[in-house]
């Protein structure tokens, strides 16, 4: 849990996030107790996993502004509601760097942020992510090493939207798998 607190200092200015591929529940839960953000949306493609991330957001009473999609982000990326609505997407253990800018660029609105939490060497993932981006809308990767006993190697990736997301993205996933970054 320590090391979803970890993005704390980055997503403290932002009012609300989508975590995707929230799964146990991290890091959205802990981050959604955490920050003083007004709307958190937990994202798992996977019915009973979103069944229990429900549970949980009911049980540590943070239903009035955590809501949980049992949908694909590529579903949400096509509602007008979600579509470049978003000022902060975050994932941890979803997909490489570039999947993770094509899933989360068509959520985040124009200066969001999508933050992943990486780990060891992601030279080539970096490599890739820059080709996606390009496509995706343009911005800025830095990374942010974390500074936690017991989390040496572990990084946030830090990826800032700059412009508008052409509606081909995001691709299924299919395509992607034929046609990776």
């Amino acid at each position: 849990m320590i090391d979803s607190l970890t993005a704390i200092p980055v997503l403290r200015d932002v009012d609300g996030f989508v975590d995707l591929g929230s799964g146990g529940g991290f890091p959205g839960i802990p981050l959604a107790a955490a920050l003083p953000v007004e709307r958190v949306a937990l994202v798992d493609s996977v019915g009973k996993k979103a069944a229990f991330l429900a549970a949980a957001v009911e049980v540590a009473g943070l239903s009035p502004r955590v809501g949980v999609a049992a949908a694909r982000a590529e579903e949400l990326a096509s509602e007008t509601r979600h579509r470049e609505r978003w000022p902060a997407v975050t994932a941890r253990a979803v997909g490489s760097l570039a999947e993770l800018i094509e899933l989360a660029f068509p959520l985040l609105a124009v200066g969001g942020r999508l933050v992943a939490w990486k780990r060891g060497d992601i030279a080539a993932e970096l490599l890739a992510a820059r080709r996606a981006l390009d496509a995706l809308g343009g911005g800025l990767i830095d990374e942010e090493p974390v500074r936690v006993t017991g989390l040496a190697g572990h990084r946030l990736v830090v990826v800032t939207k700059r412009g508008r997301t052409s509606p081909a993205y995001p691709r299924d996933p299919a395509t992607r798998r034929r046609q990776p970054w």
